[in-house]
Parts: C-alpha cells; structure tokens; sequence
C-alpha cells in the first residue's frame, strides 16, 4: 500500500446507544485523528451528539457516556457539515469499520446526505486478522501486543480509541517498534514521541577521559585484532 509523506489519513471511531443502527441506535460521540505519512498531526476533531434517544446500559457501561449527559449536546445535523469538513475526501481508517460506518451512514441517511464510500476505508480490523490469525484482534489486545500505553482508556471514548488506534495501525503496516525516545527529542514534531514511534536524534558528544583509558586498555587486551593484520 503506497503512501506518500505528504498523503492525509483520519482515524476514526464512534460510540453509539446500542449495537445496531437498524434497530434505531444512534451515534453519540465522534472522534478523528488526522495522520499526515501515517504521523499523527495533532490536528484532531470530537463531538458528543445528543441522540434524542436513552443509552442502553451496555453501552453506557463501556463509554462512560449517560443519556443525562447527552441532553444538552447538538443534534447530528448540527454538526454534520463541520464532521464532513474535516474528514474531506480522505482515506479512514477504522477499526471494525463495518459498524461504524453502518452507524455514520445510518445518521446521513437520515438527512438526506450521501454516505461514506466503503472504498476509502481501511479497516485495521481486517488486516489484524490477516496479519495474526486466530489472536485476539480488539483494540485492547491490539495495544499489548505492540507495547502501546492504555493507561488512558479508562472507558472507550471515541478520541481516546482514535489515538490508540492510529499507533496501532502504523505498527500493523510498518512494523514500528514501541517508542525508544526521550522527552523533548520529538524535533519538529512535538507529539511524536507520545506516539509510540521509533524515533532516534542523532546525538554528538566526546568520550570522557575514563571511557578514553577503557578503550585503549580494552585494545591492547585483544589477541591478533583484524586491522593489524590489514595493516
């Protein structure tokens, strides 16, 4: 799968009242990430959305979102256009996109606006299942497999999943190794080093006095080096 430096990917997750749409859930809260060569930007965009309908308890138990909490929140089509702005027309990658975007649909459907084209969807679901089959493939199991830090997700918040989800998608394709650095060496990119990336600065410093005297004593230790034989 090609991917330019430059190309644009959003991460994205929803929470709902129940588990299906045809039976009339409803979404409740939207969280995007925006990658940029599968970096994460720090430009992101989450909402709560008053579903005019009660949370089912199930639900409410794992996203910690309340049906008094939703009352006050703007409608779906209040906020359509500013969701539909920022994704654009770039690729989403979603984990077990079929729900959400079943739900997401469900929701344009209902104002009469086109839906999400299932082919600029990545579902990161999908390649885990291909990558390690017959492993557990949620979110969660996800994240320790690669090393990933869950202290955060105390319940599924859909900003929450989105960020875990875009280090996890950027291990499932490129391998990357859980993150090496250290505070304040993210360059130009200050939240790089939050992300779980392998990130290495090149670093130039002079050997201490002592470490000179290890070396020189370690060299004359060894029994025919290879460079005096070169030499």
């Amino acid at each position: 799968m090609s991917n330019p430096d430059n190309s644009r990917e959003v991460v994205l997750d929803v929470e709902t009242t129940g588990l299906s749409h045809e039976s009339g859930d409803r979404v409740v809260d939207i969280g995007c990430v925006e990658l940029k060569g599968r970096v994460q930007t720090g430009n992101v965009y989450q909402v709560y959305v008053n579903p005019q309908r009660k949370m089912q308890r199930e639900a409410a138990a794992i996203s910690g979102i309340t049906t008094e909490f939703l009352q006050d929140k703007p409608l779906f089509q209040e906020i359509v256009d500013d969701f539909l702005k920022f994704i654009g027309d770039s690729t989403l990658v979603i984990h077990n996109a079929r729900f959400d975007v079943g739900f997401l649909n469900s929701e344009l459907g209902r104002l009469g606006k086109p839906p999400l084209d299932s082919a600029r969807v990545v579902d990161t679901l999908e390649i885990a299942r291909r990558k390690f089959p017959g492993s557990p493939v949620n979110l969660d199991s996800l994240c320790h497999r690669f090393e990933i830090d869950l202290s955060d997700r105390s319940v599924h918040g859909a900003l929450v999943d989105c960020r875990l989800l875009a280090e996890v998608y950027v291990n499932l394709l490129e391998g990357r190794q859980k993150n090496l650095s250290f505070p304040g060496e993210g360059g130009d990119n200050p939240s790089a080093a939050s992300q779980g990336k392998l990130i290495r600065k090149e670093r130039f410093f002079e050997p201490s006095r002592e470490e000179l005297s290890a070396h020189e004593a370690f060299l004359k230790n060894l029994d025919s080096p290879l460079w005096d034989k070169i030499g």
